[in-house]
């Protein structure tokens, strides 16, 4: 068996991989460098000149000679390494006729817990008022749906401007009434979305303390490991990095620096199946937990959900209720939720069945990355 043509989709929000081979196969990846995905399609592009005509099985060696093709790292590589490299072993599931989580050691659970990535208040909540009640409404509804676990970002509107008073008083009523609504018996996820400097991140982390949050996520930006490592150190709150980093280098380092006690491998950015494995390996000899990152659909989502049913050490996948819109129909997804779970299914590869003509009939539209927050002073705030 041989890779006979690899082909690199732009539609809608999102780059889709498509290996062939040439006994029929087609292998589905994604990349997760959502802010530069016309990068990321442009080094798959340079990655077909090498698959094609080589053995789809031989995953690590393909892994380790795209990254290592060129003397340049970064999360476009990564993210493009990453979109070949789910789509590999797709193929491989395929062939063998075994869903990648049977490859990868077999299933060490039955069902993939979720924890709901509640967004922001929707429409048919604004009538409940103040964004805290909006937040009790959403945290409600998602536990009457079967979560036992949510997220939101807590932060006020404004945040970038206030005095730190106020932060800590805003950011407090939101998350106070997040545990309102879900109760005892759902977890709670604040995801500051790198927004924070180290010194407010300290200082309002130990005032959402008595709310119990499962982890404090990303409270700092990403530039530097050490800086998150030391935030992490300094707070009560369990802490979890790593959405945005891109390779199990930068997850050791972060743990070496006595960093997070959570470890958000993306699998369409982090090296896809084969290098998030061995991150999760890293974490779990630190006795830290796995919480696989994803919002980008059910591509990611099958190749994410089939490494949290092989590793001992998975605690929560994240979840979009945009998997289960109608605009994803096309990817015929064999992870389908029931209630606050996934049940893992048998389908051979990550259990996809693109219909790619419905892919590609959407206008691609990339995301827009001009909506950072700014001072009341005109100076650029922390970007999500």
């Amino acid at each position: 068996m041989k890779i006979e043509r690899v082909e690199s989709i732009l539609a809608g929000n999102s780059q889709i991989v498509r290996i062939f081979t040439d006994n029929g196969l087609v292998g589905v990846g994604q990349s997760a460098c959502w802010g530069y995905l016309e990068a990321t399609d442009a080094v798959v592009n340079k990655f077909a000149d090498y698959l094609i005509g080589k053995d789809p099985l031989d995953i690590e060696h393909h892994w380790q000679y795209m990254y290592r093709m060129g003397p340049f790292r970064g999360s476009v590589l990564s993210g493009a390494v990453s979109a070949v490299d789910i789509a590999l072993w797709d193929i491989k599931g395929k062939a063998l006729e075994a869903p990648v989580w049977q490859l990868l050691g077999g299933r060490v659970r039955n069902k993939i817990r979720l924890h709901l990535l509640m967004g922001g208040i929707r429409p048919d909540a604004a009538d409940q008022g103040t964004t805290a009640q909006g937040l009790m409404f959403n945290s409600k509804e998602a536990v009457e749906d079967g979560f036992t676990a949510i997220k939101t970002d807590p932060l006020p509107d404004g945040f970038q401007s206030m005095t730190l008073p106020r932060l800590i008083h805003d950011t407090r009523e939101n998350v106070a009434a997040m545990r309102e609504g879900a109760g005892l018996d759902c977890d709670i996820i604040l995801e500051m979305h790198r927004k924070l400097t180290p010194m407010v991140a300290i200082a309002l982390a130990e005032q959402l303390v008595e709310f119990q949050p499962m982890f404090y996520e990303d409270p700092v930006q990403i530039d530097s490991i050490k800086s998150q490592a030391e935030v992490a150190q300094r707070t009560t709150l369990p802490v979890a990095n790593g959405e945005r980093m891109h390779s199990i280098w930068e997850f050791r380092e972060m743990f070496e620096a006595g960093g997070s006690q959570y470890a958000r491998p993306d699998l369409g950015l982090a090296g896809g199946v084969t290098a998030v494995k061995k991150i999760a390996a890293i974490a779990e000899s630190y006795h830290s937990a796995v919480v696989t990152h994803n919002f980008l659909g059910p591509v990611l989502t099958a190749a994410a959900c089939n490494l949290d049913a092989s590793i001992p050490n998975f605690l929560t996948q994240e979840y979009s209720r945009e998997d289960e819109q109608p605009f994803n129909a096309m990817f015929n997804s064999a992870w389908q939720r029931d209630g606050g779970y996934i049940p893992v299914p048998d389908a051979p590869g990550i259990g996809i069945d693109l219909e790619v003509e419905g892919f590609q009939s959407q206008p691609y539209e990339p995301r827009n990355l001009q909506v950072i927050p700014m001072r009341e002073d005109g100076s650029v705030g922390y970007s999500v």
